[in-house]
């Protein structure tokens, strides 16, 4: 393994940033999307009861068809005896009567309705638990390792969990990936029936750029909330649970979110195609391939920091010609106090054609006279 570490942006030193004793969430993370880098965990990879938070797996199950056009907007599904006695928080939905997939995804995501939820179910599998199954199988098709989710609603089951984390990616799938419909989470009211309610999450309209996404409680699970906002072109997640009634889900969402935004910035560090490091080349027609990120690097750090950010490279060398103009060869790892750290695939910045015969019969037979170890 060759090893090249260099310093980068000496003049930004990152403080001690988020400890897990920042916040009084049980379970919490808090990410900028921009960067992916990781503000503030505690407890995150631990599988826990979401209660409705899971129904953003629901929704995303929506999305997806759409998108594929296997459903629409207006395509209707039928409300069983099932659905329409379900408990906790409904959308009010009437048995024997169609819904529009329109108006059931809104039931979900602002009026939280399990009804709604079970509908949906059962319009595109048949039954919520062949749904199940199917939200299950395709959250780990998108590496949601920690989940295991029994039924469309979050109702208690004690095999129904799912990870902070996982949850901060589905909330960062939902957004990125379906900017379309997206903008139906930051609806402040839905009414369905000559029913009114309004949406639970306690960020709309009381922090700037909060536009989602999906809160939850359960006697098993506490006040928990997803929760997303966008400020200047820098987008926060936030995953928090197991806090103990909604007012302090209020207090410390906002607090975080306000947080987030203002003790950290985001610093462009390396320009996409621009020469991170050299890589060694063995039986190539040049010495050495340039090694280059295919974006924009750029890190979250605290706007107070000063000095210490490091970078290595590594790579296995040295790299057999021939080499193709981006082939991944190399990753640059960052890293810095308080956070965690940071990989970036490196590829060859250019092509390097492989050594002529006669060339490779020289470099072969100097290894073998000068004890020349092409691996150092």
């Amino acid at each position: 393994m060759r090893l090249s570490v260099f310093t980068i942006l000496a003049s930004l030193l990152l403080a001690l940033s988020a400890r897990a004793d920042t916040t009084i969430a049980p379970h919490a993370i808090l990410i900028d999307g921009t960067t992916g880098t990781v503000l503030l965990e505690k407890e995150a990879d631990t599988p826990l009861p979401p209660a409705s938070m899971s129904k953003l797996m629901t929704v995303l199950m929506v999305f997806e068809r759409l998108k594929a056009g296997v459903l629409s907007m207006d395509q209707t599904f039928p409300v069983s005896h099932k659905a329409w006695k379900m408990g906790g928080s409904k959308t009010f939905v009437r048995v024997n009567r169609r819904v529009s997939v329109a108006d059931l995804l809104r039931g979900v995501i602002v009026q939280s309705g399990n009804d709604a939820s079970i509908v949906i179910a059962e319009g595109i599998s048949g039954s919520e638990e062949a749904f199940a199954e199917a939200m299950t199988a395709r959250a780990r098709e998108l590496g949601l390792s920690s989940a295991s989710l029994m039924n469309a609603t979050g109702w208690p089951h004690p095999q129904h969990v799912i990870s902070a984390r996982d949850l901060a990616r589905l909330a960062q799938i939902i957004v990125t990936e379906f900017p379309e419909h997206y903008e139906m989470f930051a609806e402040r009211e839905f009414e369905f029936n000559k029913i009114k309610q309004r949406n639970r999450n306690p960020l709309l309209g009381r922090v700037p750029g909060a536009d989602g996404l999906k809160t939850g409680h359960t006697n098993a699970s506490g006040y928990g909330l997803t929760a997303s906002a966008e400020r200047d072109g820098r987008r926060l997640y936030l995953v928090m649970n197991g806090l103990k009634n909604s007012r302090a889900r209020a207090r410390e969402s906002e607090r975080l979110i306000e947080w987030g935004f203002r003790e950290f910035a985001a610093y462009p560090l390396v320009k996409k195609g621009e020469t991170v490091e050299s890589a060694a080349v063995w039986l190539g027609s040049v010495d050495h391939v340039p090694l280059v990120p295919d974006h924009d690097v750029v890190l979250s750090l605290k706007r107070q920091a000063r000095s210490g950010l490091k970078a290595s490279v590594r790579w296995t060398g040295p790299v057999v010609a021939p080499v193709k103009e981006g082939q991944q060869l190399a990753v640059l790892r960052l890293e810095a106090p308080g956070i965690q750290p940071v990989e970036h695939p490196l590829y060859a910045g250019t092509d390097v054609e492989r050594m002529g015969f006669f060339g490779r019969i020289f470099e072969r037979m100097r290894a073998m006279i000068f004890g020349f170890d092409p691996a150092a």
